[in-house]
This record gives structure tokens, C-alpha cells and sequence, in this order.
């Protein structure tokens, strides 16, 4: 039974020559997964909020959405509510109450729902979910990815049959999203949920989606199961290939004037891109020469036996760290929500003050760093939210503020210089953001999460600035998430734990030696090739093992 149609959507925002959706059309099934896919700015965002009435944004619309049958803007008041779940990018914009159980009964108390039925679906779904262990604790104390579940669960409390999710695991670590991912799977195939998820981590969206929506530009340019959709991409849309599962680049890598065993279908998932490999490749060369790491004389950061707490009767934040990033690094710092990366990162930039244990930022300490010269062509920091780093009303503005010149940039932000920071894409806002902190000539760069809701070509943009700052001598310590960019930065990478370091090392042997912290590639191609850890490393092996005799 069709639950949702789309037919012939189109629109624009205010102000705007060019539209943000046009001529958009599709249906989605009663229980069906659905995962849309496509660039930054290429309208994802858009069209989800045009699937729920009360987010629909200000504009010029053309064209329907029905839900049942019936328009979006005939609906009752309770079936637009209820049926129709949303959960966003950031749990911050939507927790309203300060209390675990009171978020999770605030809809159904605003529906004046009766006190039993209440209780009787708090118990249910805080059993489900897993909540009862922080059933009573204050929002402001749960982590990133339990505040994401809460989201989820309240939603889930309304008993939605259709539930869109906007990037639900932007903010979340590789095993908090995989988790909430698996819940996401469990409730459409338990409770034959529909859902519609736009997703920059597609490794483990795609192989669970029933239909794949592809858009670009804000047009639709392809639309049905993930296989087809996936396998049929080519040289003419290169930042959807980017965004795709690592078993599908590298499908599409290697697939061109190269013999498989009998045309097989494009794999999704880890296992099959395996199989892939492993039936049509051979494996006598078995590892790509890997450097040594050799650290330079010259220390930039050194973090000496620190601890940090936020309160006096809090536990320790940061516990005994202890590590040196030396001149010229790109050096990343991984691990799970609330381990002490960010919080690290603040205490470097001298934004909080430990009570014990020593930092160093090019020799000297912090602390005799005065008026101010520690930010004067020594260090900068870029933090999560780069809203906090716009105070204009253009992006030209912002640059100018701080005088950067435009024809020095390293990256072309001339597409965006007349728009309001408050507009621009998430990829587009990291660059914006990256471009105005660079000015200040930091020679030790401080990120906290600068690929954070980007999809995989702004990535790839976001890296290729990295890498010509680390050329150029600059220092540069990212705290990320993302293990696919963390791999492909080539500078050392560091597992962050309980407030202090636990391993350390350069990509291919820090990744192959983690189970989980790791790479789709490295699952995909461990114990057959040794060290792959990015899709060039497999494609490399792949191509120095080809058996020639079948050309």
C-alpha cells in the first residue's frame, strides 16, 4: 500500500534564482526503507522538511505530497503530529524539557493523552530502547548518542507510521551510529516501520534500504533498489559515487576494462565486496610499502600527565594524557562520545585550564603566553559548531573581518562569498569557517570535527586542504569521527579512551590492528591483503594482482 507520494515537487526559497527541488516524483510503499542520497546542497534536507508540515520552510512550492491519499496541508492536526515522525540532525534542537522521562512523555502529554496510556508506553519503549538506566538523569549528562536515542524513542512514543530521519548520526561515534543504525533496521523490519533517512554514512544505510533516491542539483536522477541505482552510477556523477558504500567505489574503481567472474552484480555490503575481490583477484602481492614514522625535532603540542574535570565533584574528564604531536603533523585523535577528545582539544587551545599536568605548545607553556599571543600567528581553533564563528551577515564579510585575501585562499569559496553564513551547506560552512581561522597564519591548526554532516566530496575537499597545510609546514590536530577521512589524512591517528591515549600509529597499521575503529576496506580486505585501509590502497593491490592470462 503507497503511504507516500511526491508528484512533480518543486521549490524555491526566498530570494533564490534557482530552485531548491524541481520536478521531484515518487512514491514510498507502506514499510519500505528508503535511503536519499546526493551532494551537499543537492536538496536532501529540503525535501524532508516538505514531508512534514509543520517544518515545511518559507518559499514557493509546486506540486503535492499526500500521506494516505491525502494532501499534507489537509491533514488533521493529530495524524500530521503523530503519524509523522521527524528526527534531526542535532538531538539539541530538539530536546525542550531538562529530564529523561519527562522528554519522553512531553508529546504524548501535549496530545492529552490519558495518564495510564502514558505510563504504560513510557515502560514499554524505555524497556525497548534501553533507556531505564538513565530514566531519571538530566539531559545535559547524556551523551551524544544517548541523547540521538532519546530523540528517536520520544518520536517512537508517538507511534508514527512514517518516520524521516535527517542525518540522525552526524554527531555520533563509528559504533554509537552503527548501534543506532541497527535500531533504525529493528524497528522497520519488527515493527514494518516506514522510513525515509538522509545519511552521509551509507555503509551501513544501503545495504538495509529497499529503494535508493538519488538527487543532484535538486533534481531526482535516480530512483529504485540500491543495487541497480548504485551499480548504474558512472564517471559523469563522481561526488555520488564518493558518498557511496566502499564496496560500491571500489566496484566502480576497478569494474572499467577489467574481467570479473561472469559480470557479477555491484556488491553493498562488506561481505560481498569481499567476495568481489577475492574471486577476482589474486593475492600474491599482498601489502603496499608502508613509511616509518619518523618524528622531527621540533614538538608543536605536548600534553604531560593532565587531568581535567568540569566540576569538583565530577569525575576526571581527562586522566593522566599524555602525548606529543610534532612540527609539520596532521595527527587525529578518534574515539567514542564523551572519552575527553574535544575536551582535550579546549585545554590545547587554552580555553580551559586543567589542575594538574603540563601543556606545551612549541616548547613553551600555556600559561606564560600572555595578552593574547598565543592566538597571534601561533594557534587557532575551529570548534564543532561553526556557527560560533560567523558574526556576519556575508561570507565575504566574515573574510574580511579578519582580512584574509581571497586570491591566497587555498580553496575557491567564490560561489559563496555573497551569501549569508546562515545559509550555507554543511560542507560549505566548514570551509567558510576553515578559510576565516586560517587568516589568523596559526602554525598549529586545532579542528574539532570538520567533516561533521559534509557529504563525501566535501570531504575529499576538506582533505585536500589538510594535506596542502600539512605541505606548507603547518601543524594540524583533528578530532574526528569519521574513519574513512581520518585514513585517508595520512598522518598519525590516535584512540582516544577513558580521558587518556591507548594506541597510537600511522593509518594502515593503526586501523588494521582495530576491529572496529577501522575502515569498511580494511574489514573488507583483512587476512587477504594486509594494510588496506583506503579504497587507493585496495585498488593498488587489486591492480598489481590481476591475472593476466584472463585479459
Amino acid at each position: 500500500m503507497e503511504i507516500l507520494a511526491v508528484e512533480n515537487l518543486s521549490f524555491k526559497y526566498p530570494q533564490c534564482g534557482e530552485k531548491a527541488l524541481e520536478n521531484v516524483s515518487f512514491s514510498v510503499s507502506s514499510g519500505e526503507f528508503v535511503a536519499v542520497c546526493g551532494a551537499t546542497a543537492s536538496g536532501k534536507s529540503t525535501l524532508l522538511r516538505m514531508l512534514k508540515r509543520e517544518l515545511t520552510p518559507l518559499g514557493e512550492r509546486f506540486g503535492s505530497v499526500q500521506y494516505k491519499g491525502v494532501d499534507l496541508d489537509a491533514l488533521d492536526s493529530y495524524t500530521s503530529a503523530c503519524k509523522i515522525g521527524f528526527v534531526m540532525q542535532r538531538p539539541e534542537q530538539q530536546i525542550v524539557t531538562d529530564k529523561v522521562w519527562h522528554e519522553l512523555a512531553f508529546g504524548l502529554e501535549n496530545m492529552n493523552m490519558p495518564t495510564d496510556v502514558i505510563r504504560r508506553r513510557v515502560a514499554e519503549m524505555s524497556s525497548y530502547f534501553g533507556i531505564e538506566d538513565w530514566f531519571d538523569k538530566n539531559v545535559s549528562e547524556l551523551s551524544g548518542g544517548q541523547k540521538q536515542l532519546l530523540n528517536l524513542a520520544a518520536v517512537m512514543f508517538m507511534q508514527p507510521e512514517l518516520l524521516i530521519l535527517d542525518e540522525p548520526t552526524a554527531q555520533l561515534d563509528p559504533i554509537a551510529a552503527s548501534n543506532f543504525i541497527g535500531t533504525l533496521v529493528k524497528l522497520n523490519r519488527e515493527l514494518g516501520l516506514t522510513i525515509i533517512i538522509v545519511e552521509h554514512r551509507l555503509e551501513d544505510i544501503v545495504p538495509a534500504a529497499d529503494k535508493l533516491i538519488m538527487l543532484e542539483g535538486g533534481k531526482l536522477i535516480g530512483c529504485g533498489a540500491p543495487r541497480a541505482v548504485a551499480g548504474g552510477l558512472d564517471g559523469q556523477h563522481p561526488e555520488l559515487v564518493f558518498g557511496m558504500p566502499a564496496a560500491v567505489r571500489l566496484y566502480n574503481a576497478l569494474s572499467s576494462g577489467v574481467p570479473t567472474s561472469g559480470g557479477a552484480d555491484c556488491p553493498l555490503t562488506v561481505r560481498e565486496g569481499r567476495s568481489f575481490v577475492t574471486e577476482n583477484y589474486g593475492n600474491k602481492i599482498k601489502s603496499l610499502a608502508s613509511p616509518e614514522f619518523t618524528p622531527p625535532s621540533e614538538p608543536a603540542l605536548e600534553f604531560r600527565d593532565v587531568f581535567f574535570r568540569y566540576g569538583r565533584e565530577l569525575p576526571d574528564v581527562l586522566c593522566g594524557l599524555d602525548f606529543t604531536v610534532y612540527s609539520g603533523e596532521l595527527f587525529c585523535l578518534l574515539g567514542g562520545n564523551g572519552s575527553g577528545k574535544s575536551t582535550a582539544l579546549m585545554a590545547a587551545a587554552g580555553l580551559i585550564k586543567p589542575y594538574a599536568g603540563e601543556i606545551r605548545v612549541f616548547g613553551r607553556k600555556i600559561k606564560d603566553y600572555k595578552n593574547q599571543t598565543l592566538y597571534k600567528n601561533c594557534l587557532a581553533y575551529m570548534p564543532q559548531d561553526v556557527q560560533t564563528v560567523f558574526l556576519h551577515n556575508t561570507v565575504r564579510e566574515e573574510l574580511a573581518e579578519v582580512g584574509a585575501k581571497l586570491d591566497a585562499l587555498l580553496v575557491d569559496l567564490s560561489q559563496m562569498l555573497d551569501k549569508h553564513p546562515y545559509d550555507l551547506s554543511g560542507g560549505e560552512a566548514q570551509l567558510a569557517a576553515m578559510a576565516k581561522v586560517l587568516a589568523a597564519n596559526p602554525r598549529l591548526l586545532l579542528l574539532d570535527e570538520p567533516t561533521k554532516g559534509v557529504d563525501a566530496h566535501a570531504r575529499a575537499a576538506i582533505t585536500e586542504l589538510l594535506k596542502k597545510l600539512r605541505d606548507s609546514g603547518m601543524t594540524t590536530i583533528v578530532v574526528t569521527h569519521d574513519v574513512e577521512f581520518a585514513a585517508e589524512c595520512g598522518g598519525r591517528c590516535a584512540l582516544f579512551f577513558r580521558g587518556e591515549i591507548t594506541s597510537c600509529g600511522l593509518p594502515r597499521r593503526f586501523f588494521t590492528e582495530n576491529n572496529f575503529y577501522t575502515t569498511a576496506v580494511n574489514r573488507m580486505t583483512r587476512g587477504y591483503y594486509d594494510g588496506a585501509v583506503t579504497i587507493d590502497d585496495a585498488v593498488e593491490l587489486c591492480r598489481q594482482n590481476i591475472d593476466r592470462s584472463a585479459l
